[in-house]
């Protein structure tokens, strides 16, 4: 049984993780923290009781006891496993603590803001055989499986370009995603994604050909972006995001035959089943992609690198990858 506790009572949490790892078996929810004053970046009283109301409402729904401070539970004899879905900010720091208490560690993406911290992650559980595991649960969705077998099947040709869209419209003011301390910012939240999913399509040879990132007067975060992507063969993959912008989620690909085109493709919930449009050439048809549930997948890999050292390694790399990826666009739009 792998013990497992939350740190900071989140909505993603609540909404997503619980109900996910409910589902899995040989996972025990032990509890939720909350954090003391010295913990908090922006701490106010307000905050505080928000976070007392948010965890009693975990207590109630799941089980489990809180815990008065993140160090608390990170200490705590009785969990093996740390669940981290706090702003970006922080994840270096309760990550590497957690590790430190020789804990596995799941954390929301991104695993950090910076390449250089990520990398420091990965030493740091690599030297002492745990498991850490950035949380880009689409990729378990079986809709990606589907929709590679269509791309290989030669259906709508050689592939000439791959374009992903993502981003939804402004949130609350006071929503981390635009606050720079707390690691806001696009291309850290709906950025990831695309770039996620462009080095999935074109493979490992993928390289950054040119990156542009907007901002907005109102926040002192990069608010959009859109880059290039290619790979050795010479197919792009283009993608587009932001954070103050219709929300789409959008893949299509072009073919020498035809096209195919999808949305909710990075963030289909359990249980909807997406559209897929093929075209060719003047034929068009539509059908059901198959359900799934991506968040639950996404826990039942992080116990396969709890328990598997060649899946453990295998996810180190992929994290690395990723985080060279967004490193690299940042660095070409600063």
């Amino acid at each position: 049984m792998i013990r497992i506790g939350i740190i900071g009572p989140s909505e993603i949490a609540f909404r997503k993780f619980l109900p996910a790892l409910t589902k899995v078996p040989d996972f025990d929810f032990v509890g939720v923290a909350i954090a003391c004053k010295s913990e908090w970046l922006e701490a106010d009283e307000k905050t505080f009781q928000s976070e007392k109301s948010k965890a009693a409402e975990f207590i109630k729904s799941f089980g489990g006891i809180i815990f008065k401070s993140y160090s608390k539970i990170i200490c705590a004899k009785e969990i093996d496993a740390i669940y981290i879905p706090l702003p970006p900010a922080l994840h270096f720091q309760w990550a590497k603590n957690a590790l430190l208490s020789r804990k596995h560690v799941l954390l929301e993406k991104p695993a950090t803001t910076m390449l250089s911290d990520t990398l420091k992650l990965i030493e740091l559980a690599s030297s002492k055989n745990l498991a850490l595991h950035e949380n880009y649960m689409f990729v378990f969705h079986n809709q990606l499986t589907t929709i590679n077998q269509i791309l290989q099947s030669g259906e709508i040709g050689d592939i000439r370009l791959y374009r992903i869209s993502f981003g939804f419209p402004q949130r609350a003011k006071n929503d981390f995603r635009y606050n720079k301390s707390l690691g806001g910012g696009a291309i850290l939240d709906t950025g990831g994604y695309t770039i996620k999913y462009a080095k999935m399509l074109l493979g490992e040879n993928t390289k950054l050909a040119c990156a542009h990132s907007q901002s907005n007067a109102q926040f002192n975060v990069d608010i959009a972006g859109s880059a290039t992507f290619v790979n050795q063969e010479g197919i792009v993959a283009q993608i587009a995001f932001g954070m103050d912008n219709s929300y789409r989620c959008d893949l299509e690909v072009w073919g020498s035959k035809g096209s195919l085109q999808t949305g909710r493709v990075l963030t289909a919930p359990a249980g909807f089943a997406p559209d897929i449009t093929i075209k060719l050439g003047n034929s068009e048809k539509i059908y059901k992609l198959p359900e799934d549930d991506a968040f639950m997948k996404s826990i039942l890999h992080f116990k396969n690198c709890i328990e598997i050292k060649i899946a453990r390694l295998k996810n180190y790399e992929d994290i690395i990858q990723q985080a060279k990826l967004v490193q690299q666009f940042i660095d070409n739009t600063q």
